[in-house]
C-alpha cells in the first residue's frame, strides 16, 4: 500500500472513498459534519433512519454523496465519544481498511486521523494509522494454490491532517508507522511459515538478507563454533535435530562508535516437539510459533533500520529445533552452560531457557546498555495473563517502567511479574547448580528466575510472549507482538518520539 499526507476538506477529495467517523447517538466527527453540510444534511438523514448507530465495529458505505467529489463515503462507527481510547482508534482504522477490501476501492482518504484521542499527538495518530492500515491488509496465503482473484486490496491511502503546519511532523510519523508495520509483517511472515521451510538455516538466511538490505553486520555461528564457546546448554537442545543449530548475531550501528548497544535476544526454536518430554499431539502444529521471539527481534531490527534511528542495536537469535531421537538430551542429563554454571535437565520441554541462557551470556561481550530477551517461554504465563498482556520481568525497576510505558503507548501491553529471590529455591538441584524447571507452581516466574542467573552483569528484562505472539483457532496465526512495544522502547531510547 502507498501512503501520502495532506491537509484538506473531505468534500473536496477526488478519490475512491473518503473515510470519516461517527460516534454513538448520531454524533458526527468534524469531517463527517463537513460532508453532511456539503450534502445538504444527507448523512444526518441516514443516521436518523437508523442505518448506522455509531457503535464501534460498524460501518456504512455511501455512494455518490451529493456535494462531494469522491466516489464513496465510508462512515465508521467509533463508539461513545467520551470513552474513545487508543485501542478504539486503532480498531477503527483496521475496520475501515477491511471494510473497503471487497468494494473495489483503490484509493482512499482517511479522516480518522483528525479525531482527538486522549491527548495523543498528531504524530501518534499518524503513526498508529499507518501501521494499523498495514496490519489490516496483511495476508499470508502464499501456500494456497488458488489466490482470491476477486479481492482487490486498497492501493493508496492518504492520511489527512487538520492543519498545514502539522504536515512535516506527520510525514516523519508516517515513515515511522510504515517501518513498524513492515517490521510487524516480517515477524508475522516468519511465524506463519511452516517449520519445514522456516528452520534455523532459513532464519540465518533471512538475517543475511536484512544485513544486505540495510548495510548491517551479520555473523552466524554453527555447531562447532558454539561448542568452542562452551554453549553446551544450547547444544543440548539441538542434539535430537537433524537441522543444524545456528547462533545469529546482527549489528545495527546508527549511534556513536563509543555508544553502548541495546541488545535484543529472541528465542528461535523453529519447531518444538518437547524432545524426549514429548508434547501431546493435539495442536502440536502450533509449535512452529515457538520462534516468534526470534521473529519479533528481527522485525524490530528491520523497523529500527528502516527508520535509521540514531542508536546502536544488536540482535542475537539462538536457533534450533527441539526433536526426539536416539541422540536427544534425556531428562536427568547435566550440561555446563557457557557461563560455567551446570544445569540438571529435568524436562526437555523446558528448552527455551536452555538456549537463551547461553545467548544471554554471549551478550556480555558487547558491553550492552540493556538486554531484553523475548520468548514464547511458558504455558504458565498464558494461564496467568491470557492473550492480552505479555509477561514482563526485569532486574531494574526503571527498565520495567520504560517497557510498561511503551506497551501502554502502543496498545501492545505487558504486565510486570515478580522476580523475587524467594522463587530461586524452586530451581534447586541435588546434582547440579540448578534444575531447568521449578515444579508446577509459578512456572513463568521460575523460568524468569532461571534466566536471571545469567544476567547479573547488565540491566536485563524478559518478555514472555507465549500468550500474545499468536492466535489459535480458525483465524490462527502470528500476531507480530511485541514489535510495537519494542520499537517504541528503542525509539524512546533514541530520542525520536514527540
Amino acid at each position: 500500500m502507498e501512503f501520502s499526507i495532506k491537509s484538506g476538506s473531505p468534500e473536496k477529495q477526488r478519490c475512491g472513498c473518503v473515510i470519516v467517523g461517527i460516534f454513538e447517538h448520531r454524533r458526527l466527527s468534524l469531517a463527517a459534519e463537513l460532508l453532511d453540510n456539503a450534502s445538504g444534511g444527507q448523512i444526518s438523514d441516514i443516521l436518523r433512519r437508523g442505518d448506522l448507530n455509531g457503535k464501534a465495529g460498524t460501518s456504512l458505505l455511501l455512494h455518490n454523496l451529493p456535494g462531494t467529489l469522491c466516489d464513496r463515503v465510508l462512515l465508521v462507527g467509533l463508539g461513545k465519544e467520551k470513552e474513545f481510547r487508543e485501542k478504539d482508534y486503532s480498531a477503527a482504522v483496521r475496520h475501515a481498511i477491511k471494510a473497503l477490501a471487497d468494494t473495489g476501492t483503490q484509493d482512499a482518504a482517511l479522516f480518522l486521523t483528525e479525531i482527538t484521542v486522549r491527548k495523543r499527538s498528531i504524530a501518534w495518530r499518524i503513526r498508529q494509522a499507518a501501521l494499523n492500515a498495514l496490519t489490516a491488509q496483511y495476508r499470508f496465503d502464499q501456500f494456497k494454490s488458488k489466490q482470491d482473484d476477486a479481492r482487490r486490496p486498497l492501493r493508496r491511502l492518504t492520511l489527512i491532517v487538520e492543519r498545514r503546519n502539522e504536515l512535516a511532523t506527520a510525514e516523519t510519523a508516517l515513515k515511522q508507522g510504515i517501518a513498524i508495520g513492515e517490521g510487524i509483517a516480517l515477524t508475522r511472515d516468519l511465524g506463519n511459515l511452516p517449520p519445514n521451510i522456516c528452520h534455523p538455516t532459513y532464519l540465518a538466511e533471512q538475517a543475511q538478507a536484512l544485513a544486505g538490505e540495510f548495510g548491517l553486520d551479520c555473523e552466524t555461528l554453527g555447531r562447532d563454533e558454539m561448542a568452542e564457546l562452551g554453549m553446551h546448554s544450547l547444544l543440548a537442545v539441538a542434539r535430537g535435530a537433524t537441522q543444524p543449530p545456528r547462533l545469529i548475531v546482527l549489528h545495527y550501528r546508527g549511534g556513536g562508535k563509543s555508544a553502548r548497544p541495546l541488545v535484543l535476544v529472541g528465542k528461535g526454536v523453529t519447531f518444538d516437539t518437547g524432545g524426549i518430554s514429548l508434547k501431546p499431539g493435539a495442536e502440536m502444529d502450533e509449535m512452529k510459533y515457538d520462534m516468534c521471539g526470534a521473529a519479533s527481534v528481527l522485525g524490530t531490527l528491520k523497523a529500527v533500520a528502516a527508520m535509521a534511528l540514531p542508536i546502536n542495536l544488536t540482535v542475537i537469535v539462538p536457533a534450533t529445533e527441539n526433536m526426539p531421537d536416539g541422540n536427544a538430551t534425556r531428562p536427568g542429563d547435566i550440561v555446563t552452560s557457557m557461563s560455567g554454571q551446570t544445569i540438571e535437565i529435568l524436562n526437555t520441554d523446558a528448552e527455551g531457557r536452555l538456549i537463551l541462557c547461553d545467548a544471554l551470556t554471549y551478550a556480555e561481550r558487547f558491553d550492552p546498555e540493556v538486554v531484553i530477551d523475548v520468548a514464547t517461554l511458558t504455558g504458565a504465563c498464558v494461564v496467568a495473563l491470557g492473550n492480552v498482556a505479555s509477561g514482563l520481568f526485569a532486574n531494574k525497576d526503571g527498565l520495567a517502567r520504560d517497557l510498561l510505558e511503551a506497551g501502554e503507548e502502543t496498545g501492545d501491553r505487558a504486565w510486570q511479574m515478580p522476580l523475587w529471590d524467594d522463587y530461586q529455591d524452586l530451581l534447586k538441584s541435588p546434582f547440579a547448580d540448578m534444575a531447568n524447571i521449578g515444579g508446577r507452581w509459578g512456572g513463568a516466574i521460575s523460568a524468569a528466575c532461571f534466566l536471571a542467573r545469567f544476567t547479573k552483569k547488565y540491566d536485563w528484562a524478559h518478555l514472555d510472549i507465549a500468550g500474545t505472539a499468536w492466535t489459535s483457532g480458525k483465524d490462527k496465526g502470528a500476531t507480530g507482538r511485541p514489535v510495537p512495544l519494542l520499537t517504541h522502547f528503542v525509539m524512546q531510547r533514541a530520542g525520536q518520539l514527540d
